[in-house]
């Protein structure tokens, strides 16, 4: 499978296709969007809408914006998911581990007692006792 040019963010948004984008909240300066290939149900995003590589770059509105749309996120996964916990983080650079390397943005995992269990390991394959769209509707009530 071919990966698609351009940046994912900023085609995403553009499109104004929020529910089938998973795209959970738009601010100012910043959304939130739904990964589609989550490590663990209620895996959001938070990005900036300009296109932007490092933290740097981003404008003090940006910067504020951006980790109060995390700690929204976090709040509406705790509502609706009831995790025992967070992974929130930022990959900077290919090495890093960053999928997207020119545009920055925010992970927020939920986690739970026991989430990674042996399909990970052995067949590189990950279970997600929830639909998207399922969580997808669950969040989106939170993020309003």
């Amino acid at each position: 499978m071919e990966k698609p040019q351009g940046c994912f963010f900023c085609q995403k948004v553009k499109e104004n296709r929020d529910a089938s984008n998973y795209i959970l909240y738009r601010g100012e300066r910043n959304f939130v969007i739904l990964n589609a290939y989550p490590y663990n149900p209620g895996h959001l995003m938070v990005a900036p809408l300009r296109h932007v590589a490092r933290l740097e770059e981003l404008t003090k509105e940006e910067l504020s914006e951006h980790f109060e749309l995390v700690i929204k996120g976090t709040k509406a996964i705790a509502e609706a998911l009831n995790p025992g916990g967070f992974n929130i983080g930022i990959n900077m650079g290919k090495v890093a581990g960053a999928g997207v390397v020119d545009h920055i943005h925010t992970h927020v995992v939920p986690r739970w007692t026991g989430d990674a269990n042996f399909m990970t390991v052995i067949s590189n394959t990950k279970v997600l006792p929830q639909a998207l769209d399922s969580t997808y509707q669950k969040l989106k009530e939170g993020m309003s």
